[in-house]
């Protein structure tokens, strides 16, 4: 399938800054499952953009610009052709062992509900790519599908067990919890996505988890559609939690308030799977 994806982030500013230096994870690598056909990052003022890996693999765009800025403009654009791997990821680059991401974050911690909601999922041990289908769809239904606002606080585990509806970034965080808990390195995954699972008026960013088993790799899991990323799904970035998968990331040098717009289209191409 092919997918084209334009996602413009445009920051105001009250006074003028005089410098920002931001985090852009917004490129995504080629994998088995996806390749890249064209992707470009512009910026509408005069800005250095600078190149780079990080810890994790993700391909890292670091930009600096120098002020007075009163408004920017961050514009992402590209074609990305994905093919079908079962929920397999494979050929991204893999620096850090699957063990590091047994360990929880202040965002992914598991607490006494989450721990009996991972135990009751059975024994992960006898078969623990079935156990991890059956909490993702376990995670899928007990929660209602909601979006959440660009720009909003992360939601950590424990406390959004205790609602009844959750962003895909808030399942992902129920459903790391739940996996480390029982001992299975997973990760938050950060990308695009044509499933209309939310609201498709105003498209965000996605999110969903992987997790790895042993003698197969690591497998997506997607618990706002209870299945896994499939053609549809473009992935950008991996990390412990989705504060280490943020589109943008930054700070700035200057007074006054900041506001932020976000413009997403994620498009397939061509009426039908290439």
């Amino acid at each position: 399938m092919r997918i084209a994806v334009d996602h413009r982030t445009h920051y105001r500013f009250s006074k003028p800054q005089a410098r920002l230096v931001q985090m852009l994870r917004m490129t995504p690598l080629g994998t088995e499952g996806q390749t890249i056909v064209d992707w470009n990052i512009s910026v509408s003022c005069d800005a250095k953009l600078r190149y780079q890996p990080d810890g994790y693999g993700n391909a890292v765009t670091m930009l600096y610009a120098d002020g007075p800025i009163e408004e920017i403009e961050i514009v992402v654009s590209g074609e990305v052709l994905t093919s079908e791997t079962h929920g397999i990821a494979r050929g991204a680059p893999e620096p850090m062992p699957p063990l590091v991401f047994r360990r929880m974050t202040p965002l992914t911690r598991a607490d006494a509900a989450i721990a009996a909601f991972s135990d009751a999922i059975g024994d992960p041990s006898k078969n623990p790519a079935a156990w991890l289908q059956r909490l993702n769809h376990a995670v899928h239904e007990r929660f209602e599908v909601t979006a959440s606002a660009s720009g909003t606080a992360p939601c950590a585990a424990p406390d959004c067990f205790t609602d009844t509806s959750l962003s895909p970034r808030g399942l992902s965080h129920v459903f790391l919890a739940a996996a480390r808990h029982a001992g299975i390195p997973a990760r938050h995954v950060g990308g695009y996505s044509l499933v209309p699972c939310v609201d498709r008026a105003h498209p965000r960013p996605h999110d969903w988890v992987e997790a790895h088993v042993e003698d197969i790799g690591w497998i997506g899991f997607d618990p706002s559609i209870g299945q896994s990323p499939d053609l549809d799904h473009i992935r950008v970035a991996v990390g412990l939690d989705s504060n280490e998968t943020a589109p943008i990331a930054g700070s700035r040098l200057g007074d006054g308030k900041e506001e932020m717009d976000v413009e997403l289209s994620v498009d397939q191409l061509g009426g039908g799977n290439d």
